[in-house]
């Protein structure tokens, strides 16, 4: 009976020494070749779908790269640069834009640190709660755009939907104060804070519809008519002196337009300046 006793003792014991050490070992998540190969594909996919460039960079969670892709035109000092966001977003474990955000409020001796590269495009990428590495992005169209490519690629990986997109009222108006797209993901719109100083071009975009409100100002809009001359200068979109024909507006603060895709459009004459929100439907 002793024995017995003794020996169920000794069997206890060790099943709590075993429960201590793995209590001690931490379940670790990695990110496989797999996985940063997938994350790049995602990127250039969107990529491609904008009609932008971007060099994506996918590291480990030490900052160590994985894998590396240049879309074609992409400027080739775009490769340092996304490496340097990847590894600040995985070794600070925090999106490179904090970083940017940061310093722009003065706390430049930041710039002083070490495998810091404080420009936004650098997201980490997190699976169960872990973060396993990180993507970074250089070259695309804009710095927001840079870091809705690395936001892809790291959705990719991870399986998280896509995250909800903020922009504050800071950014907002930044982009008013030169003309700027908002939000262009490769979704079935895009939002874009546009302001005008001057007549422009006329336009004609084959896929998209353009939902305008007037944020301040006055134009005249002409719609319809033919465009006289009119030049392919993209995929999609046609440009052109002026409109033949066509119908005339005059635009003012707090108006709505809708201009359905393939109409020409022209703003003829603008206030200085004329901000408006459009939302391209497609």
């Amino acid at each position: 009976m002793k024995l017995n006793l003794i020996g169920t003792a000794i069997v206890v014991l060790a099943s709590l020494a075993d429960a201590a050490r793995a209590a001690e070992i931490a379940e670790r998540k990695t990110l496989t070749l797999d996985g940063a190969q997938r994350a790049i594909a995602a990127a250039v996919a969107q990529a491609h779908k904008n009609h932008a460039g971007g060099v994506i960079a996918v590291v480990d969670d030490g900052g160590n790269l994985m894998a590396l892709e240049r879309v074609d035109g992409t400027f080739a000092a775009g490769a340092n640069i996304s490496i340097g966001k990847a590894r600040t977003a995985a070794l600070f474990q925090k999106p490179t834009r904090v970083f940017e955000e940061i310093i722009a409020k003065g706390r430049t001796a930041m710039v002083a640190l070490n495998d810091f590269t404080p420009l936004q495009g650098g997201v980490p990428i997190t699976i169960d709660g872990q973060i396993v590495g990180a993507v970074g992005v250089s070259g695309a169209a804009s710095a927001q755009q840079d870091e809705e490519l690395a936001m892809t690629a790291a959705a990719a990986v991870s399986g998280a939907p896509t995250p909800v997109t903020y922009f504050d009222s800071s950014r907002v108006s930044a982009a008013f104060e030169k003309g700027a797209v908002l939000f262009n993901q490769g979704e079935s719109y895009m939002v874009h804070a546009s302001r005008r100083e001057k007549p422009g071009m006329a336009e004609i975009h084959t896929k998209d519809a353009d939902i305008v409100y007037v944020l301040d100002g006055s134009a005249t809009l002409v719609t319809g008519g033919t465009a006289v001359n009119a030049k392919a200068t993209e995929p999609d979109e046609l440009r052109s002196a002026e409109i033949a024909g066509g119908e005339t507006r005059q635009l003012k603060k707090g108006d709505v337009m809708i201009v359905p895709a393939g109409v020409p459009h022209w703003f003829k004459d603008v206030s200085n300046p004329f901000p408006y929100y459009v939302v391209k439907a497609r």
